[in-house]
């Protein structure tokens, strides 16, 4: 009987630079030590700013309570933090991660940092809806958020329909979008002056963004959109490694560009649409957070997990700067996201332009 020779185990391919590789429970997979560590930084900063967020207000508490608090331990503060201010921060994070994770998904299919949901009409639409609803009584606060979303979803499909092609052109599917927003906040304003007054002007605070009298009931709809997405979301953080290829490669791999791109912005779409019902559309942070979130990283597409958490950090210094600033006087979360996004968006255009002439 002759032996068996048993081949050896093939040795495995280089490491690519800049990954490790991370081992549990049997099961091995390469980890971007550069995304690794903004990741702890940024969740760093965010625990940091959560806890001076929760601190400050007309009653200051201190952090050491503010800890305690959180621990479940007994404090005289105990209403002030938990009732007050958390079911505020919660909103915050959430709007901030959802804003930051729809506007990575949009720019990578787009291939276009413009490419945001504040900037191509996605947010006009969920927000024309919702004015309509706020003006003309249809609804409750509870349920604006999912009218919302419809409004964001049509006005999506109607950009990607008129910017299809035979593909989608970057560079189409953003100036169609930008049309889009134009002529979606034009009909915004009509629906104000068409309703009531006080109504209208409630309307007009909330087309600024803010996050003033939102608790735990009217973040209900983006907290349980964000748990129910959240197998779509993973999905997508693999996706879209596809999609930043070049399609003559993406497709020689096997992939189907299509119905890929169509779910990542599926997937932005709802994001940003719910984000938008619960907090108002706060323009530029889906914008801000994924270039930031890619220029801190330094990955060759844009990571979701960094961009959830640097729009959640945006967010939430946001609006604590907005709530003390000018106190007593509260600004809307949106008016300082807009000092910063939109100066951010004229260097953006230039650079590009600039980019186009080399």
């Amino acid at each position: 009987m002759s032996a068996t020779t048993v081949p050896r185990p093939a040795k495995a391919g280089p490491r690519p630079a800049g990954y490790g590789l991370v081992r549990a429970r049997g099961a091995s997979f390469l980890v971007h030590r550069r995304s690794a560590f903004v990741a702890a930084g940024l969740l760093l900063l965010l625990a940091a700013s959560s806890v001076a967020y929760l601190c400050v207000g007309e009653r200051f508490v201190g952090p050491s309570e503010v800890v305690r608090i959180l621990l479940g331990q007994p404090s005289p503060s105990t209403f002030v933090v938990e009732e007050l201010r958390e079911p505020r921060l919660v909103v915050a994070l959430a709007v901030g991660a959802a804003f930051g994770v729809a506007g990575a998904l949009i720019q990578t299919v787009a291939r276009n940092p413009l490419a945001s949901p504040d900037i191509i009409g996605i947010s006009q639409g969920a927000g024309a809806v919702t004015v309509a609803a706020m003006t003309f009584g249809i609804g409750s606060y509870a349920v604006l958020p999912y009218l919302s979303i419809a409004g964001g979803v049509l006005a999506a499909a109607l950009v990607y329909v008129f910017a299809w092609r035979g593909g989608l052109h970057a560079t189409r599917f953003v100036l169609i979008g930008i049309g889009f927003a134009i002529a979606l906040r034009s009909l915004t304003t009509l629906f104000m002056t068409k309703g009531d007054f006080l109504v209208a002007q409630q309307a007009q605070i909330w087309m600024t963004g803010s996050l003033n009298g939102r608790g735990w009931e009217e973040s209900a709809p983006l907290r349980w959109t964000l748990l129910l997405l959240l197998p779509a979301v993973l999905w997508a953080a693999r996706a879209q490694r596809t999609v930043s290829l070049d399609d003559d490669t993406a497709t020689a791999l096997g992939a189907r560009l299509g119905r890929v791109r169509l779910g990542l912005v599926a997937v932005g779409v709802v994001l940003a649409s719910v984000a938008t019902g619960v907090a108002g559309p706060v323009d530029f942070v889906a914008l801000l957070a994924p270039q930031i979130a890619r220029r801190m990283t330094r990955t060759a597409q844009i990571p979701l997990l960094t961009s959830a958490l640097t729009g959640a950090a945006v967010v939430v210094l946001a609006d604590l700067l907005g709530r003390r600033l000018l106190s007593p006087v509260e600004l809307p979360v949106g008016v300082l996201t807009a000092a910063v996004g939109a100066p951010y968006l004229i260097w953006l255009i230039v650079r590009s332009r600039t980019e186009g002439k080399a």
